[in-house]
């Protein structure tokens, strides 16, 4: 474990030093492909169009009133997925 601590950054250094450089940047006509490409097209984004609420007790009681059931979409951590 000892001599992992001192060969590994070694070999990060290395291997650093031996990557190719960045590619350029971006031209505003790539980006715009770019985005169009990944965006979502017209209806594929209909869970936008939900009325998500973020208070459970507004949400059920609008179910409650409604007749209709509560997802309740819950994660722990970064919105994201980061971190």
């Amino acid at each position: 474990m000892t001599r992992l601590r001192y060969v590994a950054p070694a070999l990060l250094a290395v291997a650093a030093l031996r990557a190719d450089p960045p590619p350029a940047a971006l031209t505003d006509a790539e980006a715009a492909a770019v985005l169009k490409t990944v965006r979502p097209a017209a209806g594929e984004d209909l869970y936008a169009q939900v009325p998500w609420l973020t208070s459970l007790w507004e949400a059920r009681k609008t179910a409650a009133a409604a007749g209709k059931p509560i997802l309740l979409w819950e994660m722990d951590g970064h919105p994201l997925g980061c971190g």
